[in-house]
């Protein structure tokens, strides 16, 4: 007898978020968050209607309204149905290619990708419509008002957002300090071989399991860190000076922020969080002595 079809949906999305915990428990991440995509599996596998047909009747609230899926893990699911990719999940194999991503968007080919990869520092198409929301997206070269919108309007109908709000809760995502306190944690734990490693498919054609990652916590947030394993980063030989901190909670939307040593300016030699540069100059003022 053949599988139903909504019992085939089911199951890969249990699928993928097993495979999420099983990476994040080699990894070294915090039990309980192994266990809590376990536990998020186990409840889509058992579900009685297809997980797709839900959330096209209810949207992301009927996703949370389900036993131990909370809204970071209703976002991934969602991101799964919408896209049939999960950004997180690629990131933990060590194979995440965000031009890759953005070629699957109408109008956007190989070069373009990769500028607006290598300019905005974004993998995911949540934060490339944030981009095109706020006007980041025309900085990228060869793309004016009316490409940006046209992007946007492609994104807002592949994402089905409706509310701007949740982009801007993504991008901030957690305070400065925290974001500099992962990074701070990840380059000693990296640089005293402390961390598991991955072997990234991109640019790494020998297969070697060089790229460190950390999974650590603070207070609700949820971090994975890892260098900067980008076109660019390896370009600027600074794959060992950009980390990228990925993170969650059951509050928030997923999100990122790479952080990199500033070369000029009067944050020079400091560690700096992207996009968020006026923050960490008075996060260095405030917590730098008087002499």
């Amino acid at each position: 007898m053949s599988t139903p079809p909504d019992s085939v949906t089911n199951q890969r999305i249990a699928e993928r978020l097993r495979e999420a915990s099983d990476l994040l428990g080699q990894q070294g991440a915090n039990p309980f968050r192994v266990s809590a995509y376990r536990k998020a599996a186990d409840t889509v596998a058992g579900l009685s209607e297809g997980i797709d047909t839900l959330f096209s009747r209810e949207g992301a609230d009927g996703l949370e309204a389900l036993p131990n899926i909370g809204r970071g893990i209703a976002s991934a699911i969602a991101e799964l149905l919408r896209t049939g990719r999960w950004s997180q999940l690629e990131h933990l194999r060590g194979s995440l290619d965000p031009v890759h991503l953005f070629q699957a968007l109408p109008g956007i080919g190989p070069a373009l990708a990769e500028r607006i990869h290598s300019t905005l520092h974004i993998d995911t198409l949540e934060e490339l419509e944030s981009a095109a929301f706020d006007g980041r997206l025309q900085r990228v070269p060869g793309i004016g008002a009316g490409r940006a919108l046209a992007i946007r309007a492609t994104l807002e109908s592949l994402l089905r957002r409706v509310r701007r709000s949740d982009h801007q809760e993504a991008v901030t995502g957690p305070p400065v300090a925290t974001i500099l306190a992962i990074d701070e944690e990840y380059r000693r734990k990296a640089g005293a071989n402390e961390l598991p490693r991955i072997a990234p498919r991109r640019f790494n054609p020998s297969g070697e399991a060089w790229l460190p990652v950390l999974h650590s916590e603070r207070g609700d947030w949820h971090f994975s860190a890892l260098y900067s394993n980008t076109a660019r980063a390896h370009e600027l030989g600074r794959t060992r000076d950009w980390v990228v901190s990925y993170f969650h909670d059951d509050q928030h939307a997923e999100g990122q922020h790479t952080v990199v040593t500033e070369h000029r300016g009067p944050m020079d030699g400091r560690r700096v969080v992207r996009g968020r540069e006026a923050e960490c100059r008075v996060h260095y003022e405030k917590n730098t002595a008087p002499s």
